[in-house]
């Protein structure tokens, strides 16, 4: 897990992860000042130690002078071992309202310095004509500074393109989307994609992916919307891959804060969509894609509101993402979890949760479990109470009642979290339930859903279920796909189980493992730069 420090009153914002050389860099945004770009490693991707910050907003008169908004870290194509970022700026000059994408570049990944801007504390007003200052203001920079050839023909920062974007303030919303770059390299070709708007049609759907090509060494060309859905009023933070010969679109949306992809097999074809393109459930955003040793990996932070996702945000561990023979997009818990695992516990130990109750069984056999609550809702938990752990289970439902999972639950209050499975539909729904103050009435039941995911399956009733508590982090995953990723810090330990609702419940390979507490601090890296 990887946070700003409590009570500091930032926050961790937008995140890019780079892999190198054994180290996972995260380059990520700190909210709400938005005035430099942070910059931490880590050897396994959970733990992480701050280093130098990357990039800091410029001196007052420059384009990017107010805030820096969404990167993206890549290899340099044309200079080997060298990499660029693509930022998203803001000026002082017009109040944050319209965006724009520069560049920075390094040698190392640890030092950067930003490309030649055609906007200088010199220049006065900004030109109107910006592609021909930036020629014209670039070449005289050039001359006067003695840039090197690569940055001399660098002509930022990027805008958007009137042909085919807002690109005004009497457009569309009165500020101008050009931003969150993500630039993707076909082995021929460079493409440079951002977060723009379309300027015609309704003005809360004209959210669409930008696209410029790269000409020539960091000199780029608009080209129309690469893909523009027609639904939304931003696709934020696109991320564009290629798995297994088809290119895929990632995009995190503002109007139910999900992460959504799209899919085609050639840039220059439609987009589509598949019945199910939500890759990450409500409050996970910003994601953001990077490879490593062992395939591809995705990143995004978490915000608890959903409506306000610049305070109390975290960086979970990374998913796994995969493409499943049909083609579809998933994300899997990350392996690297094994790492973390403690002793496993004993799970043949087992009580009911609610004394009382009637028409109640279970039958223990080494790690099977058969459970059956005929009169209302009951829990079955085992003896130990835990804080972190990972619990596994292969669930059969008979009949037609409800089942689920308990976890973290006070043995005297009940408090705790409460997941709702429904194996026959596929729905997830966790909640969590606790006491209240003593003579506050109706107010001392607080309850509240944390966060619902769905699934599909062609084995009705059954579900392979694994959920993982690290810290604050909440991870439910059905059939080896995640389908809930959350964090929440309200309980902290306490007895965990299934849970029967007039149900019958078999339960296969059940495995219950303690976990280490999680560390934000890497211990393996020496203090600075490794």
């Amino acid at each position: 897990m990887f946070a700003e420090f409590e009570g500091s009153r930032r926050a961790i914002g937008d995140v890019d992860v780079v892999y190198h050389e054994g180290l996972y860099h995260l380059f990520h945004l700190v909210l709400p000042n938005h005035d430099y770009i942070a910059h931490a490693v880590s050897t396994d991707g959970i733990r992480w130690r701050r280093v130098n910050n990357a990039l800091f907003i410029a001196d007052p008169g420059s384009w990017d002078d107010l805030m820096l908004w969404t990167m993206h870290v890549s290899a340099d194509p044309h200079r080997p071992g060298c990499w660029r970022m693509f930022y998203t700026g803001l000026s002082r000059r017009e109040q944050g309202r319209i965006q724009r994408i520069g560049m920075a570049v390094s040698d190392d990944l640890f030092h950067w310095r930003k490309a030649p801007t055609h906007w200088t504390d010199d220049r006065g007003a900004h030109d109107p004509q910006p592609v021909q200052a930036a020629r014209r203001v670039c070449q005289q920079q050039v001359a006067s500074r003695h840039y090197s050839p690569v940055d001399a023909t660098s002509c930022f920062p990027l805008e958007p393109d009137p042909r085919f974007y807002e690109s005004r303030l009497d457009e569309g919303r009165a500020w101008v989307s050009f931003r969150d770059p993500y630039f993707f390299h076909d082995g021929q070709t460079g493409w440079l994609i951002a977060s723009a708007r379309v300027k015609d049609g309704p003005v809360i759907r004209r959210g669409c992916v930008g696209v410029l090509r790269e000409a020539e060494p960091n000199r780029f060309e608009s080209l129309p919307p690469l893909h523009h859905p027609g639904l939304y009023d931003d696709v934020e933070v696109p991320n564009l891959l290629q798995i297994d010969g088809e290119y895929y679109l990632i995009g995190s949306i503002r109007e139910d804060a999900k992460i959504r992809y799209w899919h085609t097999d050639r840039l220059d074809k439609p987009w589509r969509s598949y019945y199910d393109n939500v890759l990450m459930p409500r409050g996970n955003y910003a994601g953001r894609v990077c490879r490593d040793g062992r395939g591809w990996l995705f990143w995004c932070f978490y915000s608890a509101d959903a409506e306000d996702r610049g305070t109390n945000n975290l960086l979970p561990a990374p998913k796994r993402l995969i493409r499943t023979p049909e083609g579809l997009l998933r994300v899997t818990s990350y392996e690297r979890f094994d790492e973390w695992l403690a002793e496993p516990l004993d799970t043949r130990c087992v009580h009911t949760l609610k004394q009382g109750l009637g028409q109640q069984f279970c039958r223990v056999h080494e790690d099977n479990l058969e459970l059956k609550s005929e009169a209302g809702f009951q829990a079955f938990v085992f003896e130990h109470q835990v804080d972190h752990f990972r619990l596994r289970a292969q669930m059969r439902l008979k009949g037609k009642g409800k089942c689920g999972l308990v976890f973290r639950v006070d043995p005297a209050t009940h408090d705790g979290y409460y997941l709702s499975l429904d194996l026959l539909k596929g729905v997830a729904q966790l909640r969590r339930w606790q006491t209240g103050a003593a003579g506050t009435g109706e107010r001392m039941m607080q309850f509240r859903e944390l966060q619902s995911g769905n699934w599909y399956t062609d084995t009705r009733g059954e579900a392979q279920v694994q959920l993982l508590a690290f810290g604050s982090y909440l991870e439910l995953s059905i059939d080896g796909r995640i389908v809930l990723s959350l964090a929440d810090r309200t309980f902290e330990t306490g007895l965990a189980g299934f849970a029967l609702e007039s149900a019958h419940l078999e339960l296969g390979q059940v495995q219950l493992t303690r976990m280490h507490a999680p560390q934000q601090h890497d211990e393996q890296l020496v203090s600075g730069t490794p």
